[in-house]
């Protein structure tokens, strides 16, 4: 099922950011509120968030008009009625809620999916007021919807598969990252974080630090923007205090408004934020505050309510912390936090130790955490990088489960197909620069060469599998994402899927095959522009050259990918294919030839029209990396693929070690233009 039309019902803040993010990903929205002046607010909203996206380059002032026009604002419930989804997005009153819900039930098509976007009601509650209780779900939203990429996907007991699968898919479709969660009291990230605002509260009325000072402690310990104060300031106290009231009443007293929270409510008045950091007792608000997440989040998994991944995503995303819980854990080692919690549960006597905790402390071990999902259904293997939040960017630990997955899938004489695919916005979008900086400054460059020597072992595997092996590119496959792509036998593409290899312009070259399987698979000529320009194609280019095999619209790719799997015609690397290139293309790849290229790369080739752009955007990159790209290309074109790729990772040490691989990579971190010197 596709989704073609989206109905929000209340034009709030929420469901007005709710409806632009729908909207500027194509999907036409009803926005329903009760009164014109409700709706027209909403709007205002709208055309305010659109204005600043346009202003701050995120949206061209096209695509922002184009957003707002396919919205319907509207007083009219019946505008809805033919929608897909329908996202209620009232005020929290069960009353009100279950009225709206059963005029929608008789209202709707058949096939329209309804959905609330409660952080406080139970869904299966809910879902008790109609008939479709199959076609059901939560939809929790985070602030600003707009921009927030999490979305908690909740099922009632009664939602079926296909009902929570579309609900999943939809998230894809407007750019979000779903996290699958379980219908309880403040689903997952409500759940830790509702407490963990409560516990600053606790900390400031018990006289352990002003409010400057837990803010401080807090933006340090979790690597966010703003302090618990900040925030609760800047979202407002009432939704602070009536979400700790809610969730008292489902969990108990621990989770219970403050004295001084449900006081600063009943005053109406933001927190004071003025007054000096005193870090005396940093150590002790740190504990606090890690004993109230690593306690709940223990407590909620072990539950069922979330996975442990499901659980770190949310934190990271949601509320941008630069670590999950577990994560966080296995950071400060399970010894310490095992402690952290004892003493934490000394002061709430009422809570308990988390058997799962318990149960990692005595055996010394920390959590396992997966980045990299295997998912087998029928005789197709789907093997996931689910790093949504890090664009799914390739580490040691990424690429030790994607060999353990791979060996896992390969070796079951059930599956014939085996899927590489990516869960979020992209597909992998190269490697994790953090960890190439580290390794330099650290003068453990060798670390990066063993690391890439594994990982072309892994593409080795991938490569000569017998099993027929499909990199789906739905987003970005970037770097290390497009290496590990071209090892499969076939990529299909939706229109959103792009693919190509910036290295060169942060001062290295593609060093996972990218030199070598690029060649072998559309000629050195354009293997040398698309390396040494870091140009990136999107679906239908990369398809028009032969880099991509299929390209199908975002709502056709399972099937398609599906179809391919079960022996239906497969167009592979090895099929011989004539691929007709545009006159564009014929005239760059006379460019790159042996005889035009050092005219092309110095501007003074013929054309200029085509040229002298080119030329000028190879400037940009590192000169080395540009250097020792395309005699890599040359070389290795000339070589059988395995001792090509040896001569890619031969090179490793030698453009890592330059001046210029160091002022790329940090110039990444940094959001800045590197200034390369040749170096």
């Amino acid at each position: 099922m596709s989704v073609r039309k989206v109905g929000i019902i209340g034009a709030g803040t929420m469901g007005s950011g709710i409806a632009q993010k729908i909207a500027q990903e194509g999907i036409e929205v009803a926005l329903v509120d009760t009164e014109d002046r409700f709706v027209q607010k909403g709007m205002e909203n709208i055309r305010k968030s659109l204005a600043n996206a346009v202003e701050r380059k995120i949206l061209t002032p096209d695509k922002a008009n184009e957003a707002a026009n396919r919205i319907n604002p509207t007083t009219r419930l019946e505008t809805v009625k033919d929608a897909d989804i329908v996202i209620e997005v009232i005020f929290e009153d069960m009353d009100v809620k279950k009225e709206l819900f059963r005029k929608l039930d008789a209202l709707c098509d058949e096939k329209t999916i309804l959905a609330s976007n409660t952080s406080s009601f139970s869904i299966d509650e809910l879902a008790s007021y109609v008939k479709r209780k199959d076609r059901f779900l939560g939809l929790h939203f985070f602030y600003h919807p707009a921009k927030n990429r999490l979305l908690e996907v909740v099922p009632g007991k009664n939602t079926s598969k296909e009902t929570l699968a579309l609900g999943n898919s939809f998230s894809k479709l407007i750019g979000k990252i779903a996290i699958d969660v379980k219908d309880a009291p403040g689903f997952a990230v409500n759940r830790f974080f509702v407490p963990w605002l409560n516990e600053a509260t606790r900390l400031l009325g018990e006289g352990v630090a002003n409010a400057p000072t837990v803010d401080d402690v807090a933006k340090k310990v979790f690597g966010i923007g703003m302090g618990p104060f900040e925030l609760m300031n800047a979202t407002g106290i009432p939704i602070a205090y009536h979400s700790t009231v809610s969730l008292s009443k489902n969990l108990g007293a621990f989770y219970a408004p403050s004295d001084i929270l449900m006081q600063q409510f009943e005053k109406k008045e933001p927190w004071e934020l003025k007054g000096d950091v005193d870090r005396a007792r940093a150590a002790e608000i740190e504990d606090r505050f890690l004993g109230t997440v690593f306690v709940v989040a223990c407590q909620l998994v072990g539950e069922g309510v979330a996975s442990i991944e499901d659980t770190d995503r949310g934190a990271k995303i949601g509320l941008r912390w630069k670590l999950g819980p577990f994560e966080m854990m296995n950071m400060y080692g399970i010894e310490r936090s095992y402690g952290i919690v004892e003493g934490f549960l000394r002061k709430y006597p009422d809570m308990k130790m988390p058997g799962n905790l318990r149960e990692r402390h005595e055996i010394k071990e920390g959590w396992s955490i997966s980045y990299v999902d295997l998912l087998v259904e029928g005789n197709v293997a789907r093997i996931i990088f689910n790093r949504p939040e890090a664009m799914n960017a390739i580490t040691e630990e990424v690429m030790r489960q994607l060999d353990d997955r791979f060996r896992r899938a390969e070796s079951d004489p059930r599956i014939k197909a085996i899927v590489l695919e990516g869960a979020g916005k992209a597909f992998v979008a190269g490697a994790d620069i953090q960890y190439f900086i580290d390794k330099i400054e650290s003068g453990r460059i060798e670390d990066i060469v063993a690391f890439t020597k594994y990982g072309h072992s892994v593409l080795e595997r991938i490569d000569a599998s017998k099993k027929l092996i499909i990199a789906k590119l739905d987003g970005l496959a970037l770097g290390g994402g497009a290496e590990i792509s071209l090892a499969a036998d076939t990529i299909v593409a939706s229109e959103r899927g792009t693919i190509g290899f910036p290295e060169t312009g942060i001062g290295i070259y593609p060093g996972l095959g990218g030199t070598q399987r690029t060649s072998r698979c559309i000629g050195k000529e354009l293997a040398k522009y698309l390396v040494l320009t870091g140009k990136i194609l999107d679906a239908k280019t990369a398809a028009s050259i032969g880099l991509v095999e299929y390209v199908v619209p975002h709502d056709e790719i399972d099937g398609r990918i599906l179809a391919l799997a079960n022996g239906k015609e497969v167009v592979t690397k090895s099929t011989k294919r004539n691929i007709v290139l545009t006159e564009e293309f014929k005239a760059i790849q006379r460019q790159f030839t042996d005889e035009n290229i050092q005219g092309t790369l110095s501007g003074a080739g013929e054309p200029s029209a085509i040229v002298k752009p080119i030329a000028k955007t190879i400037s940009y990159k590192a000169p080395l990396a540009i250097k020792l790209a395309n005699r890599l290309i040359d070389e290795g074109s000339k070589l059988p693929l395995g001792d090509g790729l040896q001569l890619e990772l031969d090179h490793l040490k030698e453009i890592f070690s330059t001046k210029d691989a160091f002022e790329g990579l940090s110039s990444v971190v940094a959001r800045r233009r590197p200034v390369f010197k040749g170096e």
